[in-house]
């Protein structure tokens, strides 16, 4: 693709931190879990934040991305991490989640997605509250939602897919990896070679449009990371045709500019005008950072990614915030995705700087809005798992990759 302008510098702020403090990020990481803790609710759970939504029509949202659901996964998987002391059981809330989101659902409409609807939530159910029955719901629910064709991880069989994986990866019952590899095998059949630009492509049907998203939130950056996820289900072949069509797109659709890439929102030019270029986890290189950091290792593939890995750093810390989705701490998973790969110390020091910055903005943020902003990919417990994992080593990305 042609060179464009690679990002928007009104969308970043100047890099402002103090040096990496392990002892000022394990209290950090306390600080924010207590606040999420005094902040829970019997009634309402967490109360939304704005930039979450329209807080009079949904006060309390239940998914993974902005609700319950997610901040139940963060605050359990930190729990048994051993980054905090669990203080209390969250099984109960789990419990009764499902009911609420049915009664109440986020978008005023019940949806099967992961982050974004019913799958999330039953995964958080499985998980804290050991629901044999909501386990059974999710398979229901993934098995539906195979032949969706948005295509991508919010809503999509993708997204779906990864629920079935970490039940499978739990259990080891059979008929949940038959599930998982009847994802694999559709997903893969939807990845077609694209005449326009002679790569692998799928098509996103979304909002009553067919696009060509790229990045790591709607389109052909997280299915390729869910077929990683699940590449021990497919033959020598295939697994091999993996890794050589998602470096050839990720290496056809980057655009270049002083020697650094990016990528659009989309291979469409008309929804690229619509949505300009972001260097942000959703959309960019941050999210193609963490979503192929699996991919074999090549020159080719090692130089776009590093060199990707250098864009992040130059465009420096997002302004919008410090969250995981279109934040600071989304942005820095892409240096931990980084170090893990390659082994290099230099990018898990960028890393640590960029978990100063983020700590600083959620503390900044809470102190002038007097409330914490109590979601798993676009708050506050997205900045203390990544303060975690700058702490004890690369992981994942939560939920993806890690429950």
């Amino acid at each position: 693709m042609q060179g464009v302008t690679l990002f928007a510098p009104e969308h970043h702020e100047p890099l402002a931190a103090p040096p990496w403090d392990e002892s000022r990020a394990r209290a950090g990481i306390s600080e924010l879990v207590r606040d999420a803790e005094r902040a829970l609710t019997p009634e309402a759970l967490w109360p939304k934040h704005p930039l979450d939504g329209d807080v009079r029509a949904v006060p309390s949202a239940k998914s993974l991305w902005v609700g319950a659901a997610g901040m139940l996964l963060g605050l359990d998987y930190l729990g048994r991490e051993g980054a905090v002391e669990r203080e209390r059981s969250y099984a109960s809330a789990a419990a009764a989640l499902h009911a609420s989101y049915l009664e109440e659902p986020d978008r005023g409409l019940v949806v099967p997605g992961l982050l974004s609807g019913e799958v999330g939530v039953l995964l958080a159910a499985w998980r804290l509250a050991c629901e044999s029955k909501a386990a059974e719901l999710l398979a229901e629910r993934v098995r539906g939602n195979i032949e969706n064709p948005q295509h991508e991880l919010f809503h999509g069989a993708p997204g779906t897919m990864l629920a079935a994986l970490h039940l499978w990866e739990e259990t080891g019952e059979e008929r949940l990896r038959d599930l998982v590899r009847d994802n694999v095998d559709y997903l893969w059949s939807q990845w077609r070679r694209d005449p326009e630009y002679g790569c692998h492509l799928w098509i996103q049907y979304r909002g009553g449009r067919l696009i060509r998203s790229i990045g790591a939130g709607h389109g052909f950056a997280s299915n390729v990371h869910s077929l990683l996820r699940s590449e021990e289900l497919l033959d020598d072949a295939r697994r091999e045709e993996l890794h050589r069509r998602a470096a050839e797109t990720a290496g056809t659709l980057a655009v270049w500019e002083d020697g650094l890439p990016n990528w659009p929102t989309s291979a469409d030019p008309y929804w690229a005008a619509e949505q300009p270029i972001r260097v942000q986890w959703c959309h960019g290189a941050p999210g193609l950072i963490t979503s192929l950091a699996g991919l074999a290792r090549t020159p080719e593939t090692d130089a776009l990614l590093a060199a990707a890995g250098e864009l992040v750093w130059r465009a420096g810390p997002l302004a919008k915030g410090p969250g995981l989705c279109h934040g600071t701490a989304g942005n820095g998973f892409a240096f931990l995705a980084l170090a893990n790969r390659t082994g290099d110390d230099a990018w898990l020091e960028r890393a640590r700087v960029f978990a100063m910055h983020a700590l600083g903005q959620a503390e900044r943020a809470r102190a002038e809005l007097g409330r914490g902003r109590y979601s798993l990919w676009t708050g506050d417990l997205g900045v203390a798992v990544y303060l975690w994992q700058c702490l004890s080593g690369w992981q994942g990305m939560p939920v993806l990759d890690v429950l």
